[in-house]
């Protein structure tokens, strides 16, 4: 059974959209897009800087237009499952067919807009923890005033906070934890310094008109299958100022019974977390054009394995 998944924010580098642009048709794809939302998307994913596009507000559209183009580029799939970490979960929606493109890409800037007005108000930041106890760590965490803003599984926490708490942080890491690497964002996201975007989050829900997931959507609140689009839309309001429970949801790919995983445009960091935390099974990150053709074949692997599993 294969999974497919959406990155969250972070995974954005200068420059990482300009191959998908020169495939048939995406560039317009894009330009209507960015006229849609007010955002020049392929300038941002071809010609803007790191610091440009670690901004909060574009790079979160940035992140869902490519992962929907990526995904488009692989053809008429139907994966066993989807999913989305962070902001991703927007990306998620628009494959299950939650919210069409168009109004994924207009909630994701809302989202983003309002995200980043959150995070002007105090300076804060985001850490991953890599290695170490989890338990030992959340509590360490707390202990600091931090909060566990994403629990990732394969031995990675991601702690959020004020610079100053990081700091301390950075001073005073939690037993058996080898490495602290600063996160590409700006602002503590999935924590209570988000509280001001849920309000504006929700005002833009109210004028979506959601349908329910064609595919078993997996949701970071707790790694739940969740079958209504009204509830999805509902989970992704909530889930800025909520933990991302990745861990759950990689729990719940094993009870579905995946055996490949596939990450969408720009891939590698759900996929790292896969090889460590499923082994077995299979994963793929897109990170350019030139990985399709290797995505269809382990889409085209994954179908016959379930197809294999259901006629036994």
């Amino acid at each position: 059974m294969l999974v497919l998944v959406a990155p969250g924010q972070g995974a954005q580098t200068p420059g990482f959209l300009t191959p998908w642009l020169e495939l048939p048709g995406a560039a317009d794809r894009v330009a209507a897009w960015s006229d849609a939302i007010g955002l020049d998307l392929a300038h941002y994913g071809t010609k803007a800087g790191a610091d440009e596009i670690r901004d909060t507000a574009v790079a979160q559209p940035l992140l869902v237009a490519a992962g929907i183009l990526s995904a488009t580029a692989l053809g008429d799939i139907a994966p066993g499952a989807v999913a989305g970490h962070s902001v991703g979960e927007i990306t998620a929606a628009a494959f299950a067919g939650v919210l069409d493109d168009t109004a994924a890409l207009s909630l994701v800037r809302k989202r983003g807009l309002a995200m980043a007005e959150a995070a002007a108000i105090t300076a804060t930041g985001m850490s991953a923890l890599l290695g170490g106890d989890p338990e030992v760590s959340v509590a360490h965490l707390e202990k600091l005033g931090l909060t566990p803003a994403n629990v990732n599984g394969a031995g990675q926490i991601v702690a959020a906070g004020t610079l100053e708490q990081l700091a301390a942080l950075n001073e005073d890491k939690p037993e058996g934890v080898r490495k602290i690497v600063p996160l590409k964002v700006a602002g503590a996201f999935h924590t209570h310094h988000m509280a001001p975007a849920v309000d504006k989050l929700a005002e833009a829900a109210r004028e979506l008109t959601p349908a329910d997931p064609k595919v078993p959507y997996v949701s970071n609140k707790d790694g739940k299958t969740v079958t209504t689009g009204d509830e999805i839309v509902s989970r992704l309001v909530g889930q800025v100022a909520n933990p991302v429970r990745w861990d759950l949801c990689m729990e719940t790919f094993k009870e579905l019974g995946v055996t490949a995983l596939l990450e969408v445009c720009p891939g590698g960091t759900l996929t790292g977390l896969a090889k460590r935390a499923l082994p077995g099974v299979k994963t793929l990150a897109l990170k350019t054009p030139d990985d399709l053709d290797a995505a269809r074949e382990l889409i085209a692997a994954a179908s016959d394995a379930a197809a294999d599993a259901a006629g036994a």
